[in-house]
């Protein structure tokens, strides 16, 4: 069975020793870095599954070692941040993240986290060169198995989660989906919250495609519905 690694990344030295006593509980190996050089580092000379990562961080801070990640890797990332704003919030979640944790924290609920990450992780792995394929709209190709995007030849920066909202909508051209599917469908959990983080990756995303928000060519807004693609 493959030995599941994971980055623990904090300049407090206390919090990462707690962090890495409970992940081990679950039979975890972990690897700690106290600052974002050394965590990008690690992610570039060992086989990192899932990574938690602190945002104020010196020498390089989790949102610039998070957009260095997605450069060229595609594993779980959870923040494990002092910001408690909901911009902070929705920042975190644009750069690349998929979740987003505030201190003080359960250590239980991280675990929790951790385990429902690793696991949708390893589902995705498992099934998409068999549910995926190659998508060609209009100039835009999409190609699930690279994880990449081009558009008219140009290759595009997505962060995972822009990736596979641009996907779902793109594999079921002129369906309408609903923020609250869209969030159910690309973050695997029911749709909780209050804030506008669909919305916010539809515009960034809408944004790296080129498109005017008012006249987008491949995503439509439905007013009071949701979102579609144009085909």
């Amino acid at each position: 069975m493959k030995r599941i690694t994971i980055l623990i990344a904090d300049d407090e030295v206390e919090i990462a020793d707690l962090v890495a006593l409970h992940l081990q509980k679950e039979g975890y190996h972990i690897v700690k870095a106290f600052d974002g050089k050394s965590a990008l580092h690690a992610v570039q000379t060992q086989a990192i599954d899932l990574a938690i990562l602190d945002i104020m961080m010196p020498g390089m801070d989790g949102y610039e070692l998070t957009r260095k990640i997605r450069e060229h890797h595609h594993l779980p990332i959870i923040f494990l941040s002092a910001k408690t704003s909901d911009m902070d919030k929705i920042t975190g979640l644009v750069m690349g993240a998929d979740d987003y944790m505030t201190k003080p924290f359960n250590p239980m609920e991280l675990v929790a986290r951790v385990n429902s990450q690793l696991r949708r992780s390893l589902q995705f792995s498992q099934s998409v060169s068999v549910q995926r394929s190659i998508l060609e709209k209009g100039g835009l190709i999409i190609m699930p198995d690279q994880h990449s995007v081009t558009l008219y030849g140009k290759p595009l920066e997505l962060t995972p989660k822009e990736f596979d909202i641009l996907y779902l909508l793109a594999s079921h051209p002129k369906q309408v989906f609903s923020a609250e599917s869209i969030f159910e469908q690309v973050w695997g959990e029911t749709y909780y919250e209050s804030g506008n983080t669909v919305m916010v990756h539809i515009r960034t995303l809408r944004k790296k495609l080129g498109e005017d928000v008012n006249k987008s060519k491949f995503i439509k807004t439905i007013w009071g519905v949701g979102y579609t693609f144009n085909d």
